[in-house]
C-alpha cells in the first residue's frame, strides 16, 4: 500500500478519535458520575488509612440524621456538630480506627447511596464491626444531607463499655 493509501485509510480514524474521546469524556462527566466518583474516592482514601473523609465529603452546613431510637440517633446540624457529638466521642474510644469495606455504591443525580461494612478495635481490645447504609444528597460535590442507617447496638455498646478518655489521656 502506498503512503497515500495508508493516509486515506487512517484519516477517518484519526479524525474520529477526538470526537469519540470527547463523547466519552462528557458521558462520564455527568453530575451523577462526579458525585459517584467523589464518594468512591473518599471511601478508597479512608480505607487506605486516610482520616479526612468527613472533611472531604461533607458540606460545613450538612444535616446528618442517624435513624433509630438510641441516644446517638437524631439529627446533627452542621459538620462540626456531627463531628463533636457523634464522631469524636465514638472515635476516642477506639484503639484502631474504623476502616470501611464498600459493599455497594449507587448514584443517581444528586443522590449517592453507599452500603459498607466497618471494622475497628475498641480501646478495651474488643473488635467493633458494623454494617452501614449512608444516603448522601449532594450539592456542588459536597453532601448537604445524609441519612445514616446502622446497627446502633454495637455502636452504643462501645460508648457504654469504654470510658471516654480524660483530657490528660488525650494529649
Amino acid at each position: 500500500m502506498t503512503l497515500r493509501r495508508h493516509f486515506m485509510a487512517a484519516a477517518p480514524l484519526v479524525l474520529a478519535a477526538p470526537i469519540s474521546g470527547q463523547a466519552l469524556a462528557h458521558a462520564g462527566d455527568t453530575p451523577t458520575e462526579r458525585n459517584r466518583s467523589l464518594v468512591r474516592k473518599a471511601f478508597e482514601k479512608w480505607a487506605a488509612g486516610g482520616a479526612t473523609f468527613f472533611q472531604d465529603v461533607l458540606a460545613p452546613d450538612v444535616r446528618w440524621t442517624i435513624k433509630g431510637t438510641s441516644p446517638a440517633a437524631g439529627t446533627y446540624e452542621g459538620r462540626d456538630d456531627f463531628m463533636t457529638r457523634a464522631v469524636a466521642p465514638f472515635a476516642s474510644r477506639l484503639s484502631s480506627p474504623i476502616r470501611p469495606t464498600v459493599k455497594g455504591l449507587w448514584a443517581e443525580g444528586d443522590e449517592v447511596i453507599v452500603h459498607w461494612d466497618g471494622a475497628g478495635v475498641a480501646a478495651d481490645g474488643r473488635p467493633y464491626r458494623n454494617s452501614y447504609v449512608w444516603i448522601f444528597k449532594m450539592t456542588d460535590l459536597r453532601a448537604t444531607e445524609v441519612i445514616a442507617f446502622l446497627d446502633l447496638v454495637p455502636y452504643d455498646d462501645v460508648l457504654r463499655r469504654v470510658p471516654a478518655p480524660t483530657k490528660k489521656e488525650d494529649r
